[in-house]
């Protein structure tokens, strides 16, 4: 395989499967390379073809997810792509889980759960555990098992800490990725992933090759039309047209997949009416950088020049870009409620709230005239958020880093009262 690791001085063999092999990188220490082969496989290695440029089809598919996943906020193994074939990523000790996520029933679930018809949807989504173990082809655990059966990973004992951890991230990442396909006119069906605890900070991480090996894609949410594994899965002869068949449903995937973290076709405008709101603007500005939303700013009085005002909204409603207009202005806030009474685009009250006057100033924008629905948030914070959710409506990567500030949050607040309590557990 040294056509597709040129340049990089490989280590030890630490894993080889069916599909893929992990090499330490002695010049990178706490990195590893992931290499993937020319090779298909399936039912734990019951039926195995070679399949000449899957790999590199695999790399490209992986790196683009990775990429996405990256972008909106999600922590990942992933470096940088090496060749062809390899990814770089952190080393990480592996959790033998496989987390399934499920949102249509189909397949493997109808048979371990008669009576469900197909084409049930979950809502939220069905989470499903398996412990890899190829010689038991890979029984399916509860929770309560996996709790007690106290794996091991990284100097760590996965307990119910690592579980939740592990539960919430597992939900995150499908349904950001079911967003970004979305996009696309494709349905997520089904996806499994694997965690790792990285070598070189002990956090707990996704850890996996993400490509058309991992989940169940259909367009247009026809079954019929799947471009996955499934098709692989499904053939009761294996010949070289359908092998082919195979090669270009995953090269569909990897040359879409390209197209899911696209740019935002939108946008946020702050209209403030004194230059001296300088400083408030830019703080929502700042926020709204963080979820990928443009962001311009604009000083006009709705008091002291209306036309020149309905003038500014005139020129982003003939832009066709989706807007979502942030006013303001403090005092007697006219500006909000001008724009609101012209045009149908969301607009947002942010008043600058200073320690004077500030019951008066947020009470002119919250006391609106019959016939106007502009919102108002007293912090930056809480206008940028506003915004973003807005644009999140037509927008999946916003609605991607979106959720994946949540999960962040929610993680924050989890790891604190673990370490809270493991503190009280030591002192006691």
């Amino acid at each position: 395989m040294a056509e597709h690791i040129t340049g990089i001085q490989l280590g030890k063999a630490i894993i080889e499967g069916k599909t893929k092999i992990v090499h330490e990188l002695p010049e990178h220490p706490g990195e590893v390379i992931l290499v993937s082969k020319d090779r298909i496989s399936c039912h734990n290695g019951v039926r195995v073809n070679d399949m000449e440029g899957k790999a590199a089809i695999s790399t490209s598919t992986a790196v683009s997810i990775f990429g996405l996943l990256e972008d909106a906020g999600i922590p990942t193994h992933f470096l940088r792509k090496h060749g062809d074939r390899g990814m770089i990523c952190h080393n990480c000790e592996m959790i033998p889980i496989e987390w399934v996520t499920r949102r249509i029933a189909t397949g493997s679930f109808l048979r371990r759960n008669p009576g469900v018809e197909e084409g049930y949807r979950f809502s939220p989504v069905k989470l499903e555990i398996f412990f890899k173990d190829d010689a038991n082809d890979d029984p399916q655990w509860s929770f309560e098992q996996l709790k007690n059966a106290k794996l091991e990973a990284g100097g760590r004992v996965i307990g119910q800490h690592e579980i939740d951890l592990m539960k919430r991230m597992t939900v995150c990442i499908f349904e950001v990725l079911e967003k970004a396909w979305t996009s696309q006119d494709c349905s997520l069906i089904d996806m499994k992933i694997e965690f790792g605890i990285s070598k070189k900070n002990g956090e707990l991480i996704l850890a996996d090759i993400i490509d058309s090996d991992s989940w169940r894609l259909w367009p247009s949410g026809d079954k019929r039309l799947m471009k996955d594994k499934q098709v692989y899965r499904n053939m009761e002869v294996v010949t070289k047209e359908s092998l082919d068949l195979v090669k270009r449903n995953f090269q569909w995937v990897a040359d879409r997949v390209k197209n899911l973290n696209s740019k935002t076709n939108a946008r946020a405008v702050i209209l403030m009416g004194s230059a001296s709101d300088m400083t408030h603007c830019e703080k929502i500005k700042n926020l709204l950088s963080k979820f990928g939303v443009p962001c311009e700013m604009r000083i006009t009085s709705a008091h002291k020049g209306t036309e020149e005002t309905l003038s500014i909204l005139a020129e982003y409603e003939g832009s066709g870009i989706q807007t979502v207009f942030i006013c303001v202005a403090g005092r007697s806030n006219g500006l909000g409620p001008v724009l609101s009474g012209n045009t149908c685009w969301p607009v947002i009250n942010a008043p600058p709230v200073g320690p004077d006057w500030a019951a008066e100033d947020i009470w002119s924008s919250l006391r609106l005239p019959s016939g106007l629905g502009c919102s108002t948030c007293i912090t930056p914070d809480s206008a940028a958020l506003a915004a973003a959710s807005i644009l999140s409506l037509h927008d999946h990567m916003v609605w991607s880093r979106l959720r994946a500030a949540q999960l962040k949050n929610w993680v924050t607040l989890k790891k604190a009262d673990y370490e809270l309590q493991q503190n009280l557990i030591k002192s006691s």
